[in-house]
């Protein structure tokens, strides 16, 4: 029997790879719905290649265009963010994969998963923000989570089977585009040069956010709430090849990895068909092209984004979605090149430093905390 899906973020990196998946297993999908935030020409161009039922353009501009480009055919157009929630809880969708970027992406996790939707997750930041009631609600609906992020998918697969206690979980990390650059360098780089990922070509929000090291301390908070592992047992090891995708060391002392090219459609794929793994007979790895693989400490003082994130974990509340709103702000002001690159890190400073803290928030205290962290982020961008 065919999965019948709603991709949200469609026309983003893991959307695209995501639709890879399925035009390779036509047997084994059906794509009911798709969501795009603006990119309106593109999103029509995905409804017809896969006679999608619905579409939703986040972006109420762009409806018109989007309904004009579809009207000849039977598809339903639908325009606003709620909308986009409302389709991952719709009764004709089996699977949710939420592609979505940052914190627009909770909205629809809770949706989908109040209604018992199948999750696959690779909006990182409906864990970071919220992880606790995430992860409760998904509990409570027997909703399951399955990760599309790399990382964490390769800590799933090495955890399948097993019911040893875990020692340590490590995240690897690949250093992002400035791994090799000086600290006294970082202060005149470039949007171009921070765009330039060394191993994985992904959207421009999270390349950024890997350069900054943002990103792997969200993987650190995501990996938390995913496998109720403490922040003290889950370490981030550099490791420049993007082989070993993260390894799981047992209490015996033995360590698993999982392995592979730096290519998103096998976390996808594996989170879609688990527990069966695709057919993908082109994927081949070979040990002799890769005969050396590194690992290294991260440098702390250079990345102080890490430690910031292990903070905001332990803190709980509301200090990982402050974290995420000031980012957010900072990584876009950044982008149209209204800030500095280290400024990115000095906004998230400055909205923590000053932001209304909630211990055991709601959702409804996640957004007032999300957009005081936007205010405070704009507030030190234009000190």
């Amino acid at each position: 029997m065919k999965q019948r899906l709603a991709i949200l973020g469609s026309t983003g990196s893991i959307g695209v790879q995501t639709l890879d998946i399925a035009r390779e297993n036509p047997e084994r999908f059906e794509v009911r719905t798709l969501t795009a935030r603006s990119n309106w020409q593109r999103l029509a161009e995905q409804a017809r290649a896969f006679d999608a039922a619905t579409v939703v353009i986040a972006d109420e501009r762009c409806y018109a265009p989007l309904r004009d480009a579809l009207a000849d055919t039977d598809i339903k157009v639908y325009a606003g963010e709620e909308a986009v929630a409302q389709v991952a809880a719709a009764g004709d969708i089996d699977v949710a994969v939420n592609a979505l970027v940052g914190y627009a992406g909770l909205a629809p996790t809770v949706a989908a998963l109040t209604a018992g939707k199948k999750l696959a997750l690779a909006n990182k930041e409906s864990l970071v923000v919220a992880g606790r009631q995430v992860m409760r609600l998904a509990a409570e609906k027997r909703a399951p989570i399955l990760p599309i992020d790399s990382e964490h998918s390769a800590i799933f697969q090495c955890l399948v089977g097993e019911h040893a206690p875990v020692r340590r979980l490590i995240v690897t990390c690949s250093g992002g585009a400035f791994r090799d650059l000086p600290r006294e360098a970082l202060a005149d780089v470039t949007v171009e040069q921070a765009l330039r990922h060394p191993q994985w070509q992904m959207g421009a929000k999270i390349t950024i956010d890997s350069s900054t090291l943002v990103n792997k301390g969200f993987e650190v908070i995501e990996a938390h709430w995913l496998f109720g592992t403490p922040p003290e047992k889950i370490s981030v090891l550099l490791h420049p090849q993007s082989i070993v995708h993260s390894m799981v060391e047992f209490e015996d002392g033995a360590i698993k990895a999982q392995l592979g090219t730096p290519d998103m459609r096998m976390p996808i794929s594996y989170a879609l068909l688990f527990p069966e793994r695709a057919q993908r007979p082109d994927e081949r790895f070979s040990f002799l092209d890769h005969p050396h693989l590194d690992f290294a400490e991260v440098d702390r003082t250079k990345y102080p984004a890490l430690d910031i994130a292990y903070d905001c974990l332990r803190r709980g509340g509301t200090a990982a979605c402050t974290m995420n709103g000031a980012n957010e702000e900072a990584v876009a002001a950044f982008l149209d090149r209204r800030c500095a690159w280290l400024d990115i890190v000095g906004a998230i400073e400055y909205a923590l430093a000053h932001a209304t803290f909630v211990a055991d928030p709601t959702l409804a205290d996640y957004a007032a905390s999300n957009d005081e962290a936007r205010r405070l982020a704009a507030e030190y961008l234009t000190r």
